[in-house]
């Protein structure tokens, strides 16, 4: 039985570059959330040569947009959502340091390419489980795009966050195995 691998946040080159496909990991530290818009207005940002929100170099980004709350909790469910719909912007931020992605489902081969390049990484984690999910987020706060709603982009502290590792910078995935 393979043992799950603890990782922590910031992502240094040097641990994904050691991730393979199909590892599971347990993730602890900080994750931010960006889904489309977010991701388009981020690359804009980028294009314009100016200050993203957050520091990408390092960072992981969770394709979320997690429901309101519930009392004592950090935030509702939290399950992913398709990573395809952020290929067209992906490749530009992992270019920028962006060390680690979070979804559900396939990406194409330019997020590939441009993780086997800048040495990141795709994690997957397990779409329908958003409440067992939020339970590994301890903290959230908005920290851009609040006008998006639930697809602001915030900043999530996780402790464990179970994942696995679906494309590694080696160009392999776990869909092909």
């Amino acid at each position: 039985m393979e043992t799950v691998v603890k990782i922590y946040t910031p992502l240094d080159e040097d641990v994904t570059r050691e991730l393979k496909a199909g590892q599971e990991v347990a993730i602890s530290g900080v994750v931010y959330t960006a889904r489309d818009q977010a991701h388009k207005r981020l690359c804009e940002l980028l294009d314009k040569g100016e200050e993203l929100p957050f520091e990408v170099d390092g960072a992981v980004i969770y394709f979320v947009g997690p429901t309101p709350a519930p009392p004592g909790r950090a935030v509702g469910a939290a399950g992913p959502t398709t990573s395809s719909r952020m290929d067209a912007f992906s490749p530009r931020l992992i270019e920028a340091g962006l060390r680690g992605m979070i979804g559900k489902g396939y990406r194409g081969q330019e997020v590939r390419d441009a993780c086997s390049k800048y040495g990141a990484v795709h994690f997957a984690t397990i779409g329908g489980a958003g409440a067992l999910l939020s339970k590994h987020i301890v903290k959230s706060e908005i920290v851009a795009y609040e006008d998006l709603g639930t697809e602001a982009i915030r900043r999530l502290e996780v402790v464990d966050f179970p994942a696995v590792v679906a494309y590694d910078s080696r160009g392999q995935s776990v869909y092909e195995k």
